[in-house]
């Protein structure tokens, strides 16, 4: 299965969005996270991240049980749960392709999967968690990632979404994009169809969405990253489960 990867810094004074892949027993798991805040220890500990939900969610076999675990991880570490932490953070979305089993996606933060069909069709499966789906208010203020200490129940009760979600990809994929909010949002902002950005190679695919998307955005441009998969199709007694 052909994938690629490709960033752009845009003003940033660090790259803090990371990708990763990890297969086992033919279960392939693509990962991309981005990193909150800029700076040196950021950087390192989310390409630190992505490699362990790829490594995880590829052995498990599933998105969801792979981010979960380290999202556990992670939150069980004693110094999170000092008020007055200041450990690294980030917002996290992986993939799960399985032999015989559809896609199935999990994530926390506001980064964001996309399929698409062959026949064009690009479905969103991840809703953002961020201020803009909770209250109508800044889409720069994540309600859930990766470090943090709350349950899916405490997060729920805040923000009416638990830490993490999770969906299953279509019968008839052909093609995954997973991007940062650095990637996709300059585009949607601009009302571009993203759809536009993805012909041809994987790589060719992913260098052209970053490039467009540093083309769009404003003055203070954020990390723009994306991983581009090409999928076989999955059995078709399986039923897409697009979040709404």
């Amino acid at each position: 299965m052909a994938h690629a990867s490709a960033q752009l810094i845009g003003d940033r004074s660090h790259q803090c969005d990371a990708t990763a892949t990890y297969t086992h027993d033919g279960t392939r798991a693509y990962v991309l996270c981005d990193g909150i805040d800029s700076n040196d220890e950021v950087q390192a500990w989310t390409r630190t991240a992505a490699r362990r939900i790829a490594r995880a969610a590829a052995r498990s076999g599933d998105a969801e049980a792979g981010l979960r675990a380290e999202y556990d991880r992670y939150a069980a570490e004693p110094e999170r749960k000092s008020p007055f932490a200041d450990l690294p953070s980030a917002c996290a979305v992986v993939a799960v392709a399985a032999p015989g089993k559809p896609l199935t996606v999990a994530w926390c933060g506001d980064v964001r999967a996309y399929t698409l069909t062959p026949g064009g069709e690009l479905q969103r499966l991840t809703a953002d968690h961020n201020m803009r789906r909770v209250f109508s208010r800044s889409r720069n203020v994540v309600t859930s990632y990766l470090g943090a200490t709350e349950s899916d129940d405490e997060r729920k009760g805040t923000y009416g979404h638990p830490a993490i979600e999770s969906a299953t990809g279509a019968t008839d994929v052909c093609r995954l994009l997973l991007a940062s909010d650095g990637a996709y949002e300059p585009l949607e902002d601009s009302a571009r169809d993203l759809t536009h950005y993805l012909d041809g190679s994987a790589t060719r695919a992913a260098n052209t969405f970053v490039t467009a998307a540093m083309e769009h955005a404003s003055s203070h441009a954020d990390n723009a990253t994306v991983l581009v998969a090409d999928l076989p199709a999955a059995p078709q007694s399986a039923h897409p489960e697009p979040v709404e």
